[in-house]
Parts: C-alpha cells; sequence; structure tokens
C-alpha cells in the first residue's frame, strides 16, 4: 500500500493516504514500521492535525475528507462524528438514534477508512470495549483503549 506519509504515534504508526485535497485513508501500522515524511502539503496538514490530538484529545480535527461507501456505512461515520470526545455511545445505541441494528451498526464501524478523524474507537459493546478494526482481540483492543483513555484524560 503506497502512503502519502506514516506518522509515529504512542501505538504504532499511522499510515496516511490522500490525495491532493482531502484524506482517504488512515491505517493503524506497526511499530516497527519505518516512518516516512509527508509527500505533500496535504499531507502535512494531516500529519499537523493527527499529532495535534495525540498531545492533546480536545483538539478537533478539522480535515476535508472522501469517504467511499454505502449509505448505511455514511450514515453510521456520520453519526459517530457527533459523538463527544471523552463519551462513548454502544454499538445498539448508535444503532437506535439512526435506525439501525446493532451489527449493522458494528460492521461500519469495521470499515471505517479514516479511524480516529472519525471516532469508531467511541462505539464500544454493551458491556465490554466490542470490537475495534474488525478485530476483537489482540492490539486492536490496545489501540481502542489506548484512545479512550487518551480521551478521558
Amino acid at each position: 500500500m503506497d502512503y502519502q506519509a506514516i506518522l509515529s504515534a504512542p501505538f504504532g504508526k499511522l499510515g496516511i493516504r490522500c490525495s491532493d485535497t482531502d484524506l482517504l485513508g488512515i491505517e493503524f501500522l506497526p511499530g516497527r514500521t519505518k516512518t516516512q515524511p509527508p509527500q505533500s502539503e496535504m499531507a502535512k496538514t494531516i500529519c499537523a492535525e493527527l499529532q495535534a490530538y495525540l498531545a492533546d484529545a480536545r483538539h478537533e480535527i478539522d480535515l476535508p475528507f472522501e469517504l467511499g461507501g454505502t449509505h448505511h456505512q455514511c450514515n453510521v461515520w456520520q453519526a459517530m462524528l457527533d459523538i463527544p470526545c471523552g463519551q462513548t455511545l454502544s454499538y445498539g445505541e448508535l444503532a437506535k438514534k439512526i435506525g439501525s441494528s446493532a451489527q449493522a451498526v458494528g460492521q461500519a464501524c469495521g470499515s471505517n477508512p479514516i479511524p480516529v478523524v472519525i471516532p469508531c474507537h467511541r462505539v464500544v459493546g454493551k458491556t465490554g470495549l466490542g470490537g475495534f478494526i474488525k478485530n476483537a482481540e489482540g492490539e486492536s483492543l490496545d489501540i481502542k483503549r489506548w484512545l479512550l483513555d487518551h480521551e478521558r484524560r
């Protein structure tokens, strides 16, 4: 996968994909991945916004983005943008807000192309963390825990 930047984060690395005008994707990469300086002005802007958030969770990320998804996925992603920093909703609560099912919300969360910017980490299970980036255990949940703890400080 070609990235326009690879940024260090407290939980590993973030692979950034963008056009000249929009953020297109963020991927969580292993900590051993080599960083890569931004290759464009947009990549510089994205890195600056993400670094500001990683330093202070109250920083509201303001980036133009382009998403390709189904109508349902876009509804879920838009609803996640409305969850305030430091707060969470369960999959079921979010589903009720948009007239969907918890399972369909979970699938849309797992398909989120720009995690952190669209805060899918703020959607949790009824009795626990739930999954994160299509995983229900391991390093993915460690990242979700870190993001939630970061926002609660």
